[in-house]
């Protein structure tokens, strides 16, 4: 359609799906819209106007108090596994607007989530706080300087109410941008509770996500294969970082292959792969070290809400989904060795090369030393601080590093170059974010986030105006915990 006022595109080819998969929704008034961050770059890549947009008629549209005619609000249906549990669920608090036609050709759901209540709620008021949504536009923005597909943030409207949690919070809109907000749970539903519209939802993933596979004679199963493989790719881009996600539910796992739900994540300090962030993940089912492991499960359960496209016979429709399957581990190691060897400055590949990742890895939690900083200091040969270089241990290890380093036969300035580009200067610290969020709960005092923000928009830059951000916290008796945030 043509252009409007803000730049926006917009199609709606997610409605014309089976009816089953949505329901189309009003999003509720607020008192006073305003917008406390807007992302420019991001809003230019889409074709919008940031001037435009970032205005009162802006915060107007973005919060969903105007709903233009080339809009059509819709919550996505969907169910999923939530900690094993196979549950109903659905956009309880958010709606897609449309999907905007990027200058690039390239389409993007464009959702605005804390809109109020929806047919998913369950008993919600489908609002969100302003902790939560800044939260999210702060992560999704590093996670996306870092290099790992994700969803991105366009703005944070303050709504100009207070919400009822445990106590009254400013309440806040995301307004949010993906490749689409279909996930795994979405096919679950379409299996379990639409299952005529399952094939028609398989056709428009197809279509949407991977056209490529428009000529295979096998595309539904050759849907999972790429998905797996998008999902063994972002699990290991999470390991590298040492991001936690948090709550790896079904329904929070993109078909895609996109980092979707900022809930309850976070970014390890100290390297244990037993860690947990989330206030309500008591048996560390999503601990860092875990999420490969899940993805998989996860993967398995999007392959049986596939089962009936790829094959009418039962038993080998079972066969070639775990055909497929079995690729993960194998997809995931590749990619998460690979990853791991340009942070320790490797260009090439040898056999011993995941025991000596593995070596380190093992130092690093007996010595309880900081993920990022190690790498750090790896790259700039920093070893004057930290218990770690202290030891024996070390010093071996050190010793085979640079004996396999020699073998490469690259020059000094060559594998520092390589890991630099690999080893973030900086991370969303976990103290750091909730340092700008809190005197922007408190006090609506956006500055410290804005600033966080620019921060971490180049984490490759290693300048020393980064150096501050990189410092991890003081030592503390309790542990860190996050929450989901509604």
């Amino acid at each position: 359609m043509e252009t409007n006022e803000f730049g926006f595109n917009f199609d709606h080819s997610y409605s014309r799906l089976p009816s089953s998969l949505y329901s189309l929704v009003q999003p509720a008034k607020v008192p006073r819209p305003e917008i406390v961050i807007f992302n420019e770059p991001l809003a230019e890549l889409l074709g919008l106007d940031p001037a435009a947009l970032s205005s009162a008629a802006g915060a107007a549209v973005l919060s969903g108090n105007r709903v233009p005619e080339w809009a059509l609000p819709l919550a996505q249906a969907y169910a999923g596994h939530q900690f094993g549990y196979f549950t109903m669920l659905g956009d309880g608090r958010a709606l897609l607007l449309g999907e905007q036609i990027a200058p690039s050709g390239q389409r993007w759901d464009l959702q605005l989530k804390g809109t109020g209540p929806t047919p998913y709620s369950r008993g919600g008021d489908g609002k969100a706080t302003m902790g939560p949504m800044l939260r999210e536009y702060i992560i999704s923005e590093a996670m996306h300087a870092l290099g790992i597909p994700t969803s991105r943030s366009l703005a944070v409207v303050a709504t100009g109410e207070l919400v009822p949690r445990e106590t009254l919070l400013p309440g806040a809109i995301l307004a949010r941008v993906a490749q689409s907000h279909i996930r795994v749970g979405t096919f679950q539903y379409a299996a379990a509770f639409a299952p005529d519209a399952l094939q028609k939802l398989a056709d428009y993933t197809l279509e949407r996500h991977y056209p490529q596979l428009r000529g295979e004679a096998d595309k539904y199963l050759a849907l999972l294969r790429e998905v797996i493989r998008a999902q063994a790719f972002l699990v290991s881009r999470w390991m590298l970082v040492g991001f936690v996600h948090g709550v790896m539910n079904t329904d929070n796992m993109a078909i895609s292959g996109e980092t979707i739900d900022y809930g309850p994540c976070a970014f390890l300090d100290t390297y244990d792969p037993a860690t947990v962030f989330s206030s309500i993940d008591h048996h560390g089912h999503y601990a860092y070290g875990r999420q490969p492991e899940i993805a998989a499960w996860n993967l398995a359960r999007f392959a049986e809400a596939l089962l009936p496209l790829l094959s009418q016979e039962e038993k080998e429709a079972a066969r070639a989904a775990e055909a497929e399957l079995a690729r993960f581990s194998d997809l995931y190691d590749s990619f998460y060795l690979e990853g791991m060897r340009r942070k320790l400055g490797l260009a090439d590949a040898e056999e011993g090369d995941r025991e000596l990742v593995q070596q380190l890895l093992d130092l690093m939690a007996k010595h309880q030393a900081d993920f990022t900083n190690t790498f750090l200091d790896l790259t700039f040969q920093a070893f004057s601080t930290g218990t770690l270089y202290q030891t024996d241990d070390f010093a071996r290890w050190e010793e085979r590093w640079q004996e396999r380093l020699a073998r490469s036969g690259q020059s000094a300035a060559s594998v520092q170059e390589l890991m630099k580009r690999s080893n973030p200067a900086v991370i969303p610290r976990n103290h750091r974010v909730e340092e700008a969020l809190r005197p922007a709960v408190q006090k609506a005092d956006y500055g410290p986030v804005r600033t966080l923000v620019k921060v971490l928009q180049d984490p490759f830059a290693h300048s020393p105006e980064q150096r501050e951000y990189a410092t991890p916290p003081e030592p503390s008796g309790l542990p860190y915990r996050t929450f989901c945030g509604t």
